[in-house]
This record gives structure tokens, sequence and C-alpha cells, in this order.
């Protein structure tokens, strides 16, 4: 279970009695036609997200706001739920009015961050992620902002310190740290240290976090879970924009609606947590150099997924496959320049037995581990247990 989701459960509690409360206060006064300005999350006695920047107490840059969330749709033309949804923080960034919306999306129960800049007067949406933790966004301690500085976070009153890139100190004021150089597709850590507080009574020292890089585009949220830091190890090396491609494993299962595709929505496969790699050992093609292959795996909400990885000895660029929902037998389509391959992965037992179309060349072969050239025609492939037999099909990729 994430933080995100222990504090969640903690705070959706005393969330639910200051909604549900009839006694005076915050609640009972704020006017229904205006986002509320912080939000009604408390951590013990602690305002976990209470209203930040030097405009928060201003009703026209209020009212505003709310006119532009209020217009805005989501990619499934989805409207935010105004009374649970809050500003987080609405003030002068760079000279220039910025706010922070919290946006509840009920109709495919979503958190999304809207980030709204101001102009004589009037909101407009900038910028607009969605979160891609089951859990409610507010829920989370740190929150990515973009401005044309720099990348800067947003983090929750329980942050007692926050490391950016190098695990530098970032200086935070009002909520909001100071500008980071992040580069534009590549992973970087991000680190935040929790105050002790009702739900996490020893604080915690090391949140961690992976920033995907600043060219990661939305809806796609950038921010991942990295606990043990196996995240970072993970991506060494890989180009996060080619990772978050059509074809690259974050970005290559698109998100369906009903019955179609939406390719404007956050792919399925876009990582929450849990990233690792481990290697499948090294493979020569052609009598060249030994390349190391690797799978990588990683949770969703839609559970986990994987994919390979494929490093030259010469150190040339990575290349990697389209994600593979986690399976008995996964297959992998490996687009090695001069040399498409198709990688075969099982968990070996005594029991299990891998079954190719006949004349398949087989380049590599071992136990729980296949690779053949990727075929010019449709081809299924079996893998035989005990008491069931997988079949996956490949389909040669246009080019």
């Amino acid at each position: 279970m994430t933080p995100g989701r222990r504090h969640g459960r903690a705070l959706s509690v005393l969330l639910t009695a200051l909604l549900t409360a009839t006694a005076c206060g915050p609640v009972a006064e704020r006017t229904p036609r205006d986002l509320r300005v912080g939000y009604d999350s408390l951590d013990g006695t602690l305002a976990v997200w209470p209203p930040r920047g030097d405009l928060a107490g201003d009703a026209a840059a209020t009212a505003a706001v709310t006119r532009a969330v209020r217009d805005w749709r989501s990619p499934a033309d989805d409207r935010a739920h105004l009374p649970s949804s809050g500003i987080l923080f609405s003030g002068r960034v760079d000279g220039a009015p910025v706010a922070l919306v919290a946006a509840d999306v009920p109709g495919e129960s979503a958190s999304w961050l809207l980030q709204l800049t101001g102009d004589d007067g009037r909101y407009a949406i900038a910028r607009a992620t969605e979160y891609t933790d089951p859990g409610y966004l507010v829920y989370s301690d740190v929150l990515p902002v973009q401005t044309a500085g720099g990348r800067r976070y947003l983090v929750s009153a329980r942050v007692q310190q926050l490391l950016g890139p190098q695990g530098r100190a970032l200086t935070v004021a009002d909520g909001l740290s100071a500008p980071v150089d992040v580069p534009a597709c590549t992973a970087v850590g991000v680190t935040a240290t929790l105050r002790a507080t009702e739900s996490l009574p020893r604080g915690r020292a090391a949140d961690r976090l992976l920033d995907l890089g600043t060219g990661t585009t939305d809806p796609r949220y950038p921010l991942v879970r990295d606990e043990s830091g196996a995240g970072r190890r993970a991506l060494t090396g890989l180009d996060t924009c080619v990772l978050a491609g059509e074809r690259g494993p974050f970005g290559s299962i698109p998100r369906r609606i009903g019955d179609r595709d939406a390719p404007k929505s956050v792919p399925t496969s876009w990582p929450m947590a849990k990233l690792s790699v481990r290697s499948l050992g090294e493979v020569a093609l052609g009598g060249g150099e030994p390349a190391e292959l690797q799978q990588l795996s990683w949770d969703t909400d839609a559970g986990t997924m994987t994919a390979v990885v494929y490093r030259p000895a010469d150190g040339s660029a990575p290349v990697v496959s389209p994600a593979d929902r986690a399976t008995p037998l996964q297959t992998y389509q490996l687009p090695v320049p001069g040399q498409p391959l198709v990688v075969l992965s099982w968990r070996a037992t005594r029991d299990s037995s891998l079954s190719v179309p006949p004349g398949t060349p087989l380049l590599v072969e071992r136990p729980g581990l296949v690779v053949v050239p990727e075929p010019a025609s449709t081809q299924t492939y079996s893998l035989a247990n005990t008491d069931k037999t997988h079949y996956r099909s490949v389909s040669p990729h246009p080019r």
C-alpha cells in the first residue's frame, strides 16, 4: 500500500466528518458558487493543504479561477466537481498570477492537477495532468508545477524538507519550492522528509519520488513513487520521452473509454509506483558483442506492466519494447535496428514447455527465455504448464 493510500484512509474519514458537520466553521461558511481555497483535509489537527499564495484571500481571483475550472472538461468530456475540489495555491509566481487546483472528476473517478495562469483578471488552464494513483490527489505531499523559470514543487504542510536532484535541499516559501533544473527526458529523484503527525507518528525520513522530466506531456502525471529507490536505478540511462511515446513502455497501451481508445487520456500503461528492473541475461546477435537484456516492471492503476530493454554493448542508445501486461507468458516486440526481435519470457519450472511455430530460428534459447526474429506474418507461441496452456500471438509491426 502506498503512503498516499495510507494517508488517504485516515484523511478521508476526517474529510467525511468535516463535510457532514452542521456546526459553524469553514465548511458551513463556504459559498457553494466558488471553489474552496485550501482543502478540508486534516492529519490530526494539522491542516494538510492550507490556503497558499499571496492571492489566496483575493475574492476576485478565486471567482476567476472558479469560472475557468467550471468551464474545463477532461479528455473524456467530464467536468470537475467543484464542491469536492479546491485551490491549493493562488499567488504570483515569476511575476504572473498562478493557481493550482486539485480537481475531483467523478466521471472516471479521477483526480486532476490543474495549473492556471492569470492575465488581466481572467484565468485559463495552462496544464492539466491526471493523478495516476487511484487515491485522491490531495493525499500526496509533493505536486509538480511547471513555470517559465523551471520545475517547482508544491508541498503539503507535512513536508519538513524537500530534496531535489543530486540531493540538494530546496528552498520552500508558502508551500512552493524554488525553481529546479529538471531535464526534459531524464528521470531525477525528489525526496521529502515528512514531519511526525497523527497518521505518521514517527514521520518519514525519505518519501521518494521520481520526476520523469519536463518533457512529460499532459495529461501524463510526471511524478512516480519510488519508495525503495529501485525505480531510479531501473531508469538509469533511459530516455523518458522515448519511454512515454506511443511505442514506448509507458505510453503504448491506450486507455479505453467505453468501446473506444482515448488517445488524449493518460495511457493505461502509465507508471504509478514500484518501478524495478531485473536482468534476463546477455544476448549476442549475428556474432556481435553481447548486449544486456533487462525486464522492466511497474505498477499502474490497471495492474502490473512489464517491458524489455536491450542495452547494446557499444554504449549506443538502449532499445525498449512496448508494454505487456503481466501474464504467465510474456511477449515483447523489440525494434532492434536492422533486426527486430520477439522476446518470450516466462517463469521456468520442471513442468513448463514453450512451443514456437515450426522452422522458427531460435536466436537465444534458455530456461525462461527465448528470442526469435520478428515474424513476417502473425505467429502464435504457447507455454504448456501442468494444468493449462497459455497462447500468445504476435503480428509484425508496420513500418
